[in-house]
């Protein structure tokens, strides 16, 4: 196997490592650049993460958020794609070690390679608990949640009560309490006859007194009222001080019983960036300078989830992934050009979150805040248009329509091979 992945070309050389929104906003802003650009990530696939909650209640399949990277690499004459995993990065050789030990060389490199759940030496958290931050877990947590339904429908022995136990009331743990409140007041009555729908519990623990915390506090508020009336059981100002694996123990001593545990109260940056001698920060985000050019790195760029800028940390969020993404290629063309480089000047387009069918919360700049159902047709519009093909956009229409606009009549999920 080459030890060089892209061609020589006499073109500077662009590694992009992470096929997130960051990288891809990368990828993009160079299609037309003097430069050839490698792609690195460890899927084959991009996924739509913000609609990963749907795939883990079974409203989605995994392929109506997912698109191949060949495929996008594709689109533009100067691109490729590489599935791989970064080892190793010298920042002196400007070259990259991947998974296989091939050494790639680079002229500017941009890091964008998200980042992993935040256990936060809680113990038995990230033994027993289950994340929904990739295609695969939230796969998982389907099957996990439906055959525990159907083990206690059934009265197998040893089936745990089916509580479904989310941590974190942000809003990953917002949507996701939503979606399963409303399967269990939707489709158990109908799928499950033989079960008492007061026996599946939604519990969402969150540390803070309130949940969405970034958002304005009349949005807060309307977002716990709006949980409450779909049957979720609400434990603000509550801690976890161990995850077991049937049940979870919290900060005031009770002891909840959870078929399936769902983590969802942060990220930090994998342990393996520890390993490229870059400078970190607070969560282990890479540290940047005003340009996103890593701390005494003027070759290398880190933007998305994985950086940080000094002591003013941009939000973990797909707008300023994607306007990192394309500031740091912009960047690069300038260097190439022999040009200095620019600030990054973040611009706020607003943050969403929805509860459940027809409910939600939007607050844009200006004051503009907005709930219930014209916030849903917002966040559904916008999320729908964001995805990667035409294809993802009809069959998660399709499938969203499915769900709700027939559930209290079919009750039908999208199941896989359960364990």
């Amino acid at each position: 196997m080459s030890t060089d992945e892209l061609p020589r070309s006499g073109r500077p050389r662009v590694i992009v490592v992470g096929a997130g929104f960051a990288g891809l906003a990368a990828v993009r802003e160079l299609r037309d650049a003097d430069v050839d650009v490698l792609l690195l990530d460890r899927d084959p696939f991009n996924t739509f993460q913000p609609l990963l909650y749907q795939v883990a209640t079974g409203g989605l399949n995994p392929g109506d958020i997912t698109y191949s990277l060949r495929a996008f690499a594709a689109r533009f004459p100067h691109a490729r794609f590489r599935r791989a995993t970064v080892t190793g990065v010298d920042t002196a050789q400007r070259r990259v070690r991947l998974d296989s030990g091939v050494e790639v060389g680079y002229d500017y490199l941009i890091l964008c390679c998200g980042v992993v759940a935040n256990y936060f030496g809680i113990p038995g958290a990230e033994e027993n608990a289950w994340t929904i931050y990739s295609r695969r877990s939230a796969i998982a947590v389907r099957d996990r949640v439906l055959s525990n339904l159907e083990s206690v429908a059934q009265g197998r022995e040893g089936a745990v009560e089916p509580v479904v136990v989310v941590v974190g009331g942000g809003a990953t743990g917002v949507e996701m309490a939503g979606a399963l409140a409303e399967l269990r007041n939707s489709g158990l009555p109908l799928a499950y006859p033989e079960l008492d729908p007061r026996r599946a519990r939604v519990v969402l623990v969150e540390m803070a007194d309130t949940l969405l915390a970034p958002f304005h506090p009349t949005l807060r508020s309307y977002a716990a009222r709006a949980l409450r009336e779909r049957g979720v059981d609400l434990r603000l100002g509550t801690a976890v001080r161990q995850v077991r694996p049937d049940s979870v123990v919290l900060s005031d001593g009770e002891c909840l019983p959870s078929a399936v545990t769902v983590w969802a109260t942060g990220v930090r940056a994998c342990d393996q960036v520890a390993m490229w001698g870059l400078r970190q920060g607070p969560g282990g985000r890479i540290q940047v300078e005003a340009d996103m050019r890593v701390v005494g790195q003027p070759d290398v760029f880190a933007v998305g989830d994985v950086a940080a800028r000094g002591d003013d940390p941009l939000p973990q969020l797909a707008q300023p992934a994607i306007q990192g993404g394309r500031h740091a290629a912009r960047q690069v063309r300038r260097l190439a050009r022999g040009e200095p480089t620019e600030p990054f000047s973040y611009r706020d387009k607003g943050i969403m979150a929805t509860i459940g069918r027809s409910d939600a919360v939007v607050q844009l700049p200006g004051r503009v805040r907005m709930r219930g159902f014209v916030a849903w047709v917002a966040w559904l519009g916008l999320h729908v248009l964001a995805l990667m093909s035409n294809r993802n956009r009809l069959a998660t229409m399709a499938n969203l329509a499915v769900r709700y606009l027939t559930w209290k009549r079919t009750a039908n999920v999208i199941v896989g091979d359960p364990p």
